[in-house]
């Protein structure tokens, strides 16, 4: 089996390209510097050269404060490269992976979204992961569309490491309380990933890791754990300006998951501490 991989060197995409190693399947990884997905000729030239027999499509525009002032650009990677490379599998009958966003809701749920629950983006970066959506779903069938929340992981710039930073400089920070999700290690998600791309068990998942807390609550364990005496200081959305609106519950259901009889990803924590151990912070031995 053949795996092709776009956004090869960011989070996901890096730690996608370990568990293929790991699992033994030959891969091509894609990156910005190699491909211009938004160019349509190039990359259905790639595609027709190594003849993939699936593609984990992670690369994507995911800055979503920039969104708001790019909305062309967030658009042309986001939905136009996606509604390609969904029409490309369709054409060598090549398996899909799209990675999502819980940004396609709202968010004013009192409950966990289902993933046939109502989707109501609020930002431009949601507006466009939610059509990417949509272009596959139109233009294949072997698709697995797998929504995922606040992403971690060993590359690249994260909640995680910008705490770290912050930490190292201050005695404390301010962080949002009202805004509830799960945090999800990048490993933990390509492990899943990889298993799914052995099955025909398409569809649309929710795949986080296992539990939920605020913005503030995550600060609060990475400090702990790594042995910074930071205050976390917690405030509402409302006294942290920004140009975007964000989910205020991200939290979605595991579901479709179960019923496909996939493994769920670890609690946060317990994945936290991992990519602690893996970034080598110490602990105290307590």
């Amino acid at each position: 089996m053949r795996v092709l991989v776009t956004g090869a060197k960011g989070q996901l995409g890096s730690d996608v390209i370990l568990e293929l190693e790991n699992e033994g399947f030959k891969y091509k990884g894609l990156d910005i510097n190699k491909l211009d997905l938004t160019d349509f000729q190039s990359t259905r030239d790639v595609f027709l050269e190594y003849m993939p027999d699936v593609v984990i499509h992670s690369a994507a525009f995911t800055d979503v404060e920039k969104a708001e002032l790019e909305v062309e650009k967030c658009r042309r990677i986001n939905v136009d490269a996606t509604g390609n490379i969904a029409m490309l599998c369709n054409s060598i009958n090549a398996k899909l992976v799209y990675i999502s966003t819980d940004y396609v809701f709202s968010g004013d749920s009192a409950e966990p979204y289902e993933i046939d629950s109502k989707p109501g983006p609020l930002s431009v970066y949601g507006r466009s992961k939610l059509d990417g959506e949509f272009e596959v779903m139109r233009k294949t069938d072997k698709f697995f569309i797998i929504r995922t929340s606040w992403a971690y992981g060993v590359s690249g710039k994260n909640f995680v490491s910008t705490m770290l930073r912050i930490g190292k400089k201050q005695e404390s920070v301010d962080v949002v309380s009202d805004q509830v999700g799960s945090p999800t290690y990048t490993a933990d998600l390509s492990k899943l990933i990889v298993s799914m791309i052995k099955t025909e068990k398409y569809g649309v998942y929710h795949a986080t890791n296992e539990g939920f807390c605020s913005w503030a609550e995550f600060a609060v364990e990475i400090f702990r754990l790594a042995n910074l005496p930071i205050k976390v200081n917690f405030i509402t959305t409302d006294m942290y300006p920004v140009n975007v609106i964000r989910p205020k519950n991200s939290t979605m259901s595991k579901r479709a998951l179960d019923i496909n009889g996939f493994v769920r990803l670890p609690h946060w924590m317990i994945s936290l501490e991992s990519y602690m151990k893996k970034i080598a912070y110490e602990f105290d031995d307590k």
